[in-house]
């Protein structure tokens, strides 16, 4: 039942009521009603961040799959959650913080950035959704890219033109402009991952 598997899990990771509650933005009597049973039909997008604060997925959390045999469990990693931008440099959230994701093991990712605002819309990236990126410095030309620029990092589909010295970041939402930089500009840019995958909420 997933209320003996959600308090065994909790347990596991030591984490109180109060904790758990405070990670999936839910109140500690929630969650002492999913562990009785009280509450039964958990919504999916409660399901979804129970299973990234217990380190697991939703499929393994809710037991789906687990009357069919042959059916292979499921190996998953942790990935921090870009957290802030100093200084040109990216600060990741710690595991203590509850500000990380859980991902497939198959998933060649480093870390996550929470998309902001509505311009990748195009490429089904939407405002909350959780980008998986590689890191890298650099990355093909119309590949989806997280850049810092300043002390901000977007997520934009990148065309470089070195022999014009000239960038472009362009969104995937015709209500907003490409941004372009040129020449001397183009030190305030930092390129720092390939986004490989996403995780969208039920919409």
């Amino acid at each position: 039942m997933i209320s003996n598997k959600l308090k065994a899990l909790r347990k596991e990771r030591k984490l109180s009521l109060e904790e758990l509650a405070r990670r999936i933005g839910t109140s500690r009597q929630t969650i002492h009603r999913y562990e009785n049973g009280t509450i039964s039909n958990i919504p999916p997008e409660k399901v979804e961040r129970l299973a990234t604060a217990l380190g697991t997925t939703p499929s393994a959390l809710m037991g789906w799959g687990e009357d069919y045999e042959g059916v292979l469990p499921i190996s998953v990693k942790r990935l921090p959650i870009l957290g802030e931008i100093a200084c040109g440099e990216p600060i990741y959230a710690s595991e203590e913080s509850g500000s990380f994701c859980v991902a497939d093991s198959d998933v060649d990712a480093d870390f996550c950035l929470r998309a902001h605002g509505d311009s990748m819309i195009g490429a089904r990236i939407y405002d909350g959704d959780i980008v998986f990126i590689r890191s890298q410095d650099s990355a093909d030309n119309g590949d989806i890219a997280a850049v810092i620029i300043g002390d901000e990092a977007t997520l934009k589909r990148i065309y470089y033109y070195p022999e014009e010295g000239k960038l472009i970041l362009s969104p995937e939402n015709p209500r907003y402009a490409p941004l372009v930089y040129m020449k001397d500009e183009l030190n305030s840019i930092k390129i720092i991952g390939k986004a490989v995958a996403f995780q969208s909420r039920i919409r």
